[in-house]
């Protein structure tokens, strides 16, 4: 089975989709032939988000496509160097069977309690009750705002918790949406300051990945 990388939330709206696609992307760029399975099959956000890409003639070409179970997105996975799953919007036994398979599971989360808790426990989950090691999980701030205060009081509270942390944030953006609305990544932002922030995460969750399957 080729590589894969799976994205998964406990709750919707920390980012998710927004990960999927720059880690895709940032690989796709490095010249792995990469392939999203987008488990959203009501939303299909990154369906769309590809076809963007496509109208836009963006490149790197990155493959997306929408399935209804993880079991038929891994058999696509030895077809291309990357699989990168990005998960349903709430954690399910899908998101336990797409963190079994996968390499290194990355989980985002905003600033508040409210984002934090929920990603935590589900981190818990998966290694207390479906023995994923916790070496194979990394937490990643998204959405976050410009209070340095909030910033670093989240950091610590992740600290407190055996899991690797991303280093950087990914901060709540306009640019960020406008490069989305164009099929872009995060990491493909035409604003400088954001997307070196966003390239900072990206690059650190993609050194995770290296160190786990060297």
């Amino acid at each position: 089975m080729g590589n894969i990388i799976a994205v998964c939330s406990q709750k919707g709206g920390p980012g998710k989709s927004t990960l999927a696609r720059a880690i895709a992307t940032a690989f796709a760029k490095s010249d792995w032939n990469v392939k999203i399975a987008d488990l959203d099959i009501k939303q299909a956000s990154t369906v769309a988000w590809h076809q963007r890409r496509l109208d836009n003639n963006i490149q790197p070409v990155i493959a997306v496509e929408s399935f209804g179970s993880v079991q038929r997105a891994l058999k696509t996975a030895d077809q291309h160097d990357l699989l990168v799953i990005d998960g349903a919007p709430h954690a399910s036994e899908a998101t336990v069977e797409a963190a079994k398979a996968a390499d290194l599971v990355v989980i985002p989360t905003s600033l508040s309690l409210d984002d934090l808790v929920p990603a935590v426990l589900l981190a818990h989950t998966l290694v207390e009750k479906n023995r994923i090691p916790a070496s194979r999980i990394v937490l990643v701030l998204s959405k976050a705002g410009d209070s340095a205060v909030e910033i670093r009081e989240a950091r610590e509270y992740l600290s407190q918790t055996p899991y690797h942390v991303a280093d950087g944030e990914v901060p709540e953006k306009t640019a960020f949406r406008r490069a989305q609305d164009l099929g872009q990544s995060i990491i493909e932002c035409q604003h400088p300051a954001p997307r070196k922030k966003a390239e900072t995460v990206i690059q650190s969750v993609i050194n995770r990945f290296e160190a786990l399957t060297a």
